[in-house]
């Protein structure tokens, strides 16, 4: 089956067009976001297929759905009920559901009667255990609200704990892990047996680790206070903690971890701050995940930061070094590329930097649910898998 997996992200569009019977991607493509947003990435996307004559050959689209809140446990097929939830759980993820819902209806459109798929992030998530997914605040605002840690980065996050389980040659059901996945948007997940029980974001993708734009965790009262000194309503207060904070608040120059590393080294001390503030949130974060495993065996690196800058690596290790890590530098210096993912001596635990594949995993589901069971073995292995 030739399927398009379509990840309309907070700051990118990635598509990837996946023959599911050999896992072979005839076309990959990654778009950052011009002025002309979404829309405008969608429809250059649209015209390449054309261009390229591949459109037509498509059988079925895979679409990552950030927010799926407590109705969606796994990935379905998508009609109009499906659209209707989505957009009815939209404010708590605000940058990202409405970018979801337009690339879904743009394909809807593009490709009438193909099979259309939501793969959701929330989905792996909804194993946590109450300790982890309840707020303290009134149990009735879960009950009838639905007001819950819920989590993200679901499809990043199962896709690593998998290929760290066939990296290192150990069955995933034995292995207990921390993945870091770090980009624009960050998080960590504590992951027992590839089960997902404790991770960094809640509600919305708001909370927890320092982000691109986003701020992570803030005092609650942050928005009163903030309401009152700069005359926001709540709206307001929420869009500058989503789009004006995190590492550009905190560096008042970038959101782009490239470009403040570079800042960083020229001296800048904004990018200083922010780098630091940003290195420290999430070497406390996981630390503490430590309390959610029985033991710590890997702690995993994915995500656009986490795959390629060393220094933060490096920095992140080195606040961790209580837990026992003790980094490669010529490893780390490698990405981890010329072993089976380390960049630490000795262990466990051990660090792995193991590049995430959102799409091809979007892909595998896809085609689970409109072929049936089996045929997400892409090339003859499940992704992230071992083939077994």
């Amino acid at each position: 089956m030739r399927v398009l997996a379509l990840n309309c992200g907070s700051s990118s569009v990635k598509s990837v067009v996946v023959e599911t019977a050999t896992g072979v991607r005839v076309f990959e493509r990654a778009r950052e976001l011009d002025a002309q947003g979404h829309p405008g990435a969608l429809a250059a996307l649209l015209g390449e297929l054309c261009d390229q004559s591949l459109l037509g050959g498509i059988e079925a689209v895979g679409h990552r759905v950030v927010h799926g809140g407590e109705r969606f446990r796994a990935s379905v097929r998508i009609d109009a009920r499906v659209l209707a939830e989505i957009e009815e759980v939209a404010a708590m993820a605000p940058l990202h559901n409405p970018a979801n819902l337009q690339g879904i209806r743009a394909l809807q459109q593009a490709l009438p009667g193909v099979p259309q798929v939501a793969v959701f992030d929330t989905a792996f998530h909804q194993t946590l255990p109450p300790r982890a997914y309840l707020y303290a605040v009134p149990y009735s605002l879960y009950r009838d609200h639905g007001v819950r840690r819920y989590g993200f980065h679901g499809s990043s996050h199962r896709f690593v704990a998998r290929e760290t389980a066939r990296r290192l040659e150990r069955p995933l059901n034995q292995l207990q892990i921390v993945s870091a996945h770090l980009g624009n948007g960050c998080s960590a997940t504590a992951i027992r047996g590839g089960i997902s029980v404790d991770t960094s974001m809640g509600l919305s993708p708001l909370e927890g680790l320092v982000m691109g734009t986003r701020s992570g965790d803030v005092d609650p009262g942050l928005h009163e206070f903030l309401a009152a000194r700069l005359g926001l309503d709540l709206p307001g207060v929420t869009a500058l903690l989503n789009r004006e904070s995190g590492l550009l608040g905190l560096s008042e120059l970038s959101p782009d971890m490239r470009e403040l590393e570079q800042a960083r080294r020229d001296g800048h001390a904004g990018a200083e701050r922010a780098i630091e503030s940003f290195c420290y949130r999430l070497a406390r974060t996981l630390a503490g995940f430590v309390v959610a495993l029985d033991r710590l065996d890997a702690l995993v690196f994915t995500g656009g930061i986490g795959e390629n800058s060393a220094d933060i690596r490096a920095r992140v290790l080195e606040l961790l070094g209580p837990l026992g890590f003790e980094l490669d530098p010529e490893r780390n210096a490698r990405h981890g590329a010329d072993s089976n993912a380390e960049i630490s001596r000795g262990g466990p635990p051990i660090a792995l930097v193991v590049p995430t594949d959102e799409e091809l995993l979007i892909a595998a589901e896809t085609a689970a649910l409109v072929e049936g069971p089996g045929s997400e073995r892409l090339g003859g292995r499940e992704p992230g898998g071992d083939g077994r």
